[in-house]
């Protein structure tokens, strides 16, 4: 038996359709997405079904992971009133700030739902929407996350067609509670300016939507970290850095987070569980913009950086070059900083790129410390966990042992697990055999705490955090 799982991610739509039993992948498939920080909802679908276009032969269930926190906005006749807003459309930074002050600080935000609103969630982008586009808000009927429509679409995509979401997507939006499992419908007519569209029902973690016209069965689906999480199959002790377009660190736990700091984001996960995450704008995106700073390929980089020294003899690099969310400074830019007649070398530079990325997700990964959180292992995963040097550094600047494994595409390898899991009807997720992970141990005594030492006074000196 064959199921099917979608990431529905911010640059593509990647499916996979493996057997139910093993979760061994039989074939998958890639289309690109437009690019941007608003994208029409409709392209989601048509490359879906791009992607699935005699691909689905065979297949018996399907679910779809999306990126997190973005909104679309539907008409009553189900049409998108505008492009929908993506998590990394910052123009709602300070709608953000104003939602945290009108609900008495980022501690009752913490305690209400699990996290503190910044631009990328959910209810900023209400609040935005409500403030900067009235006439496109009063059109609003529904309000869906990018998995949920997708999910509404398969369903036949019609107003009479009831939307759903699951535990995972909804503790992103900023008005969904991780601990009481309900709608703070209070912080919608909060972040809405009184308005309260109708929001999608939250389904359990294996239970199911409803079938497809054809007759497939469609899972919950969820968001992109918790079906990674899925995928992976992690267990007690293992923390997931994910080097995608943005970085992400997070890991399961048996009870909500309520972070008042608001680095950690206390979301569900995709097995009744939660999942702790904290998130970083910039990762990978770094690694490329070095790569095309210094004229070469982002294959060279390994090659060029190898030839430099641990702390890039000097150079550190802060990389907020879209700004940061964690920590969230919205409007910083990057700085590289110890340029000398020695350090203004190439080489150096290109170790100062992945030194610079992997020390922010390192200040990323003690939140989750600080909250009780103690790593046995790091699991690299994404583009760039494919560059050796990067696990290599990886370890010595996290100080705990990197495993990195085998390049898959784990949000839809998690998708489909959660098909077959709903197909199957079992009170826990079919039990796929773990994929194989290269072990990187963090060396003793490395160099690890000076690296980070430096970055962190240039952090503090520039920015006050």
């Amino acid at each position: 038996m064959l199921v099917a799982g979608v990431d529905s991610s911010t640059q593509s739509c990647k499916v996979v359709v493996c057997d139910a039993d093993s979760g061994n992948i039989v074939r998958h498939s890639k289309v690109p997405h437009p690019d941007g920080t608003e994208v029409p909802a409709e392209a989601w679908w048509s490359a879906l079904r791009e992607a699935t276009d005699g691909l689905l032969d065979g297949v018996s269930a399907i679910a779809v992971a999306g990126q997190q926190h973005g909104l679309v906005a539907l008409d009553a006749s189900g049409v998108p009133v505008r492009e929908a807003l993506l998590w990394n459309d910052t123009r709602s930074a300070r709608a953000a700030e104003d939602l945290v002050a009108e609900f008495g600080g980022a501690r009752a935000w913490a305690e209400a739902v699990g996290l503190v609103p910044l631009a990328a969630h959910t209810v900023a982008k209400l609040r935005w929407l409500a403030d900067h586009e009235p006439r496109h808000a009063d059109r609003v009927a529904r309000v869906l996350l990018p998995h949920d429509y997708l999910t509404w679409r398969l369903l036949g995509g019609t107003p009479d067609v009831e939307p759903i979401t699951d535990r995972g997507d909804a503790s992103g939006t900023g008005y969904w509670s991780p601990a009481s499992g309900e709608y703070r419908k209070d912080l919608v007519a909060l972040g809405f300016r009184d308005r309260l569209p109708e929001l999608p029902r939250v389904l359990g973690p294996s239970e199911a939507a409803g079938q497809t016209s054809d007759g497939l069965l469609v899972a919950a689906g969820t968001g992109d970290n918790a079906s990674a999480a899925l995928g992976l199959g992690i267990g007690d002790g293992d923390v997931v850095v994910s080097l995608g377009t943005s970085g992400t660190v997070f890991t399961r736990a048996s009870h909500p987070s309520a972070d008042g700091s608001g680095a950690i984001q206390g979301f569900a996960d995709a097995t009744g569980a939660f999942l702790p995450l904290v998130c970083t704008l910039n990762a990978a995106r770094v690694l490329d913009r070095t790569a095309a700073l210094l004229g070469i390929g982002l294959d060279e980089l390994e090659t060029v950086a190898r030839q430099s020294v641990p702390g890039a003899a000097g150079l550190t690099l802060l990389p907020y070059l879209t700004g940061e969310r964690t920590p969230n400074l919205p409007d910083a830019a990057g700085t590289l900083h110890g340029l000398t007649l020695e350090s203004m070398a190439p080489h150096h530079m290109a170790r100062a790129g992945i030194e610079g990325m992997l020390c922010n997700l390192a200040d990323s990964l003690d939140r989750l410390r600080a909250d009780g959180i103690t790593p046995r292992r790091v699991l690299l995963i994404g583009g760039a966990a494919a560059n050796p040097l990067v696990a290599e550094i990886a370890a010595e600047i996290f100080e705990v042992e990197v495993a990195v494994p085998d390049p898959q595409e784990y949000v839809a390898l998690g998708a489909a697990r959660q098909a077959a899991w709903t197909l199957a009807r079992t009170p826990t997720p079919p039990a796929w055999k773990p994929p194989p992970a290269r072990e990187f141990p963090p060396p003793a005594n490395g160099p690890g705490p000076e690296i980070r030492s430096r970055y962190t006074t240039l952090r503090q000196r520039l920015h006050g955090v």
